[in-house]
């Protein structure tokens, strides 16, 4: 119980919420120096008792899904472990684990689904950002990361950590502004509709 507190206050306090999505090379290796090891072994689906209870849960995901991004950031292990954090997010969100802990620390629960190439699994992220938790600028996001797996089957942001070739389609998308085009089209999208 001790780690599962230490780690959310850490993401709570330490990091902060307006640091949760900023590159910061001094965050990342605070990440690295103090949980690194525990990664390792949560990687190995030893920590799978965490996940009965809701602040176990939300630790074991932010260990699974949030840190390895810090840690290993341009490294294929940022996204190793991705699939065990979706499953674990299944298994939270299937036992309302996730309605146990206040926003804006649900998010932590939808995330894994969002950070997924699988169209089903961004769906999903949108559906829980709508109906779990209904954060306007979440569901802005988790549907801006859907019309990427969309249109690409992947996230062109990732090839080259991953040794994957670009094709000439991602390449102008990711000169064209990557991501920040995809919230733009979004904007623009919702705008015309209002």
């Amino acid at each position: 119980m001790e780690r599962i507190d230490e780690i959310i206050s850490f993401w709570t306090h330490e990091v902060g919420e307006k640091n949760w999505y900023q590159s910061s090379e001094e965050i990342d290796a605070a990440i690295r120096r103090r949980y690194a090891p525990l990664w390792q072994v949560a990687s190995g689906n030893s920590l799978t008792d965490w996940s009965t209870e809701p602040r176990g849960a939300l630790a074991l995901l932010l260990l699974l899904d949030q840190f390895p991004r810090n840690m290993f950031r341009d490294d294929p292990r940022s996204f190793a472990t991705d699939p065990l954090a979706r499953r674990h997010a299944d298994r939270a969100i299937s036992a309302d684990l996730d309605l146990k802990i206040d926003p804006p620390l649900r998010q932590f629960f939808y995330l894994p689904f969002m950070h997924s190439e699988d169209l089903a699994d961004q769906d999903r992220a949108i559906a829980c950002f709508r109906d779990r938790w209904p954060s306007e600028d979440n569901l802005r996001h988790a549907r801006a990361h859907r019309s990427v797996i969309e249109r690409f089957g992947r996230f062109p942001w990732r090839n080259e950590a991953l040794g994957r070739d670009t094709t000439p389609e991602e390449a102008r998308y990711i000169e064209q502004g990557g991501y920040r085009q995809a919230l733009q089209e979004l904007d623009q999208l919702n705008a015309a509709v209002k």
